[in-house]
């Protein structure tokens, strides 16, 4: 379980005057379970994320994960105890193959602590998100790459890593409908599949309605938690008013209505 205690995150602006990004949050994630963080821009979701994955440390406050106190560790440290960060915008690691990253990606999972993996199993992986082994496994990730592709072996990553907790940031962001379509179908297999906890910032309704709970945050505070379908009316109700939930992502004729 990851254990989120009295959390504030203040910021000091070029007018050199604080700025509470994040107002005393407190939240419990529990394993096996698929969440969303939602609201309005500028509420504080992408922080939240990066001060769970050490990206930024909290003014004050205190960040568990099995009872045991992380708020002092760095990156490096929250990865070995198992939690994984994917960015809006996936890194291209020029002259490292799809296989490789796989391989790098299992030694922290302790399902290969003795052995390495092999490429069936990475294949196994990169089927698992969509993608034909054959066509991948032995390609770069670099700037051939589509921007849905990436996501796709970058999820694949995070699958091989076998993590407690998974932080994904706007998945959605920077990909076009086709790719977004596909990620849909990924995070769907995953939430059957689920071992851990999952968290996603994303304020699209397809993701929304793949959750097991919903947390509306905004202003730096949680103003709502709850499950999908007590909460969907009401966020989306009132994105279609202002807007703020339609995205960056040419809706669906399903989505049309909302947006």
């Amino acid at each position: 379980m990851l254990e989120l205690k009295n959390i504030i995150f203040d910021v000091t602006g070029d007018d050199k005057k604080k700025k509470r990004i994040i107002d005393d949050v407190s939240l419990k994630l529990d394993e096996n379970k698929f969440y969303v963080i939602t609201g309005p821009n500028g509420s504080g979701k992408s922080t939240l994320a990066k001060l769970i994955m050490g990206i930024e440390t909290p003014t004050s406050g205190n960040i568990l994960l099995n009872g045991q106190d992380i708020t002092g560790l760095d990156i490096t440290e929250r990865a070995k105890l198992g939690i994984s960060f994917a960015l809006q915008q996936p890194v291209r690691f020029k002259g490292i193959q799809v296989l490789d990253l796989l391989k790098m990606a299992a030694k922290n999972n302790e399902s290969f602590k003795d052995k390495a993996l092999s490429t069936g199993e990475a294949c196994e992986y990169l089927s698992a998100v969509g993608l034909c082994a054959r066509e991948y496994i032995n390609r770069e990730v670099n700037s051939s790459l589509s921007g849905g592709e990436l996501k796709r072996i970058e999820i694949a990553t995070v699958l091989a890593r076998g993590t407690k907790v998974t932080l994904f940031d706007e998945p959605e962001a920077g990909i076009d409908l086709w790719s977004f379509q596909n990620l849909i179908s990924v995070f769907e297999d995953m939430r059957k599949s689920i071992r851990g906890t999952v968290v996603i910032i994303s304020h699209q309704e397809r993701i929304l309605n793949i959750a097991d709970e919903i947390i509306l945050l905004a202003d730096g505070k949680i103003k709502k938690i709850g499950k999908k379908e007590d909460m969907l009316i009401d966020i989306l109700g009132a994105g279609v008013a202002s807007g703020a939930f339609c995205g960056k992502i040419q809706p669906t004729d399903k989505d049309k209505g909302a947006c």
